[in-house]
Order: structure tokens, then C-alpha cells, then sequence
């Protein structure tokens, strides 16, 4: 039995998978051996290790890496919401990428993943009054990953940026859970309009590479958005939409796109809605 007073450890697997890919690598990579001791072996809790990587990115002279891995460990021990999103977000990469083989990977190396945890924090910071400090960190996130986030932007949980250049989501948009944003994908608005202005993503939508989606409209749950698509009107449940301007082409089932990532538009279940 405990004591009284003590803390009961945390079972973590997927920080426990990680430490073990990064020992395993360690000894066979020692060329990498210091980056993963600093980064995951030295560290005790996954939120660690991201606040200590996130600060090495993100560091410049006049913000060092020390007074940033402070900042982001604080948001990460006042909202533990951030530390659940930056669970389901890594397991998200795992499942739904196939280059990806160990949980280790987005972590060290994946700039999606690193700039979505990253807006993460300067979110925390938003909500904390913190606007020029949010910015900031939004600023140092675009020139580092070539991800730009705006911090008032609302992000659920499982949510996958594979490769992440060029993806741009404005202040009013909204990303529900267990969506999939490949490369180059715009969350924009459609003008000099002010207010509630960029789309709304509901959740288990996948927005295929270098679409636009923009103005204050809606992507329905499990819905899909072809490559290189402009969107201007909204898309109902658990359909497709492709083409400049997009047009549906079609709806289907109960599929799930943010996680299945099937990209091939063949529908001949339903057809084009009525």
C-alpha cells in the first residue's frame, strides 16, 4: 500500500512504446544517441519530451530554449487537455500514415505533428490573455514547419496534418475530432469580411492535398474533400467533394475518411444526394 501523500505512477503505454523505440535506436543509431537521450531517455512523461523538442525548434536568441520549454511545460501542467489532444493526435499519425512505423517517429521528426502541438500552446496562451505572446509563437510555428496556425482556431483531438507544408487555418475555424489535413490544404476565408468567417471541419473528414475551403461553410461529419479542390458551398454528411468549384459527387455509407485516407473517388452506392 502507498503512503500517504504519494504519487501513484501513470501507466502511459504509448510513452512506454516510445522509450523502448528510442532505447532500441539509441544502440543501433549512436550517431543519434544524444538526440534521444535529450529528447525522450531523460525525460519522464511524453509531455516532456515534446516541451523539450518543441523548445529546440522554436528557440531564437532573444526567446531561449530554456525560458520556451518553461512556458510550454506550464501550459501542458495547467490544461491537461493538451497533453490527452498530443496522445490522441500521435496515435492518430500512427494509425492513418503509412510511412509510419513506431509511435517514436512523429514525435523526432513528423512537422505536421510538431506544428499541431505546437498551436497547441499558443491556443493555452490565447486563453490565458497572453494574445502577443500567441502570436508570437504562431509567427516562430509558420517560419519553422511552414505550418500557420491561427491560435483562436478551435482543434479537437485526432487530428492528423500529414506532411504539413503550406497548410493554412484562419482565426474562426473550427477542426472536430478525428480529422485528416494533408499537405497545403487552406482553411481561409473569402474575403476582407470580418467575424465568424473560415469553415467549420466536423469531425472524421479527410481534406485532400492543395484543397481551399473557404468562407464561413461547413465540411459534414465523415465527409471528404478532393485534392486541389476549391470549396464554396457546404458539404453534407458522409459525401465527396472535388473540382474548381467544388461540385458533390457523390455520397456514401458510414465510411470513415479522416482515418481510412482513401483518396479514390468511385461511388456507386448512392450517387449525388437529392
Amino acid at each position: 500500500m502507498s503512503q500517504p501523500g504519494t504519487k501513484l505512477a501513470v501507466h502511459d503505454p504509448v510513452w512506454s512504446e516510445i522509450r523502448e523505440s528510442a532505447a532500441l535506436l539509441a544502440k543501433h543509431e549512436p550517431v543519434l544517441a544524444s538526440l534521444l537521450y535529450a529528447t525522450v531517455l531523460n525525460q519522464s512523461r511524453l509531455e516532456d519530451a515534446m516541451a523539450y523538442l518543441l523548445s529546440q525548434r522554436l528557440s531564437t536568441v532573444e526567446t531561449p530554449a530554456l525560458v520556451m520549454q518553461q512556458l510550454i511545460e506550464a501550459a501542458y501542467q495547467n490544461d491537461p487537455d493538451i497533453g490527452a489532444a498530443l496522445r490522441s493526435d500521435i496515435v492518430a499519425v500512427y494509425e492513418r500514415d503509412p510511412a509510419c512505423k513506431a509511435y517514436l517517429e512523429p514525435l523526432l521528426y513528423f512537422k505536421g505533428f510538431h506544428a499541431l502541438q505546437g498551436y497547441r500552446i499558443a491556443n493555452w496562451l490565447l486563453r490565458q490573455g497572453r494574445r502577443g505572446l500567441a502570436l508570437y509563437l504562431q509567427s516562430r510555428i509558420s517560419e519553422v514547419f511552414a505550418v500557420d496556425i491561427n491560435p483562436a482556431a478551435r482543434i479537437g483531438r485526432g487530428v492528423m496534418i500529414d506532411h504539413g507544408t503550406a497548410v493554412v487555418i484562419g482565426e474562426t475555424a473550427v477542426v472536430e475530432d478525428g480529422v485528416s489535413l494533408l499537405q497545403g490544404v487552406t482553411l481561409g476565408g473569402t474575403g476582407k469580411e470580418t467575424g465568424d468567417r473560415h469553415p467549420k471541419i466536423r469531425k472524421g473528414s479527410m481534406i485532400g492535398a492543395n484543397a481551399a475551403v473557404l468562407g464561413n461553410i461547413e465540411i459534414g461529419e465523415y465527409s471528404r474533400v478532393g485534392g486541389g479542390s476549391v470549396v464554396l458551398i457546404n458539404v453534407p454528411a458522409h459525401c465527396t467533394a472535388a473540382g474548381v468549384p467544388a461540385k458533390i459527387i457523390g455520397c456514401a455509407g458510414n465510411e470513415n475518411p479522416g482515418s481510412a485516407m482513401e483518396q479514390k473517388f468511385d461511388y456507386s452506392e448512392e450517387g449525388e444526394p437529392q
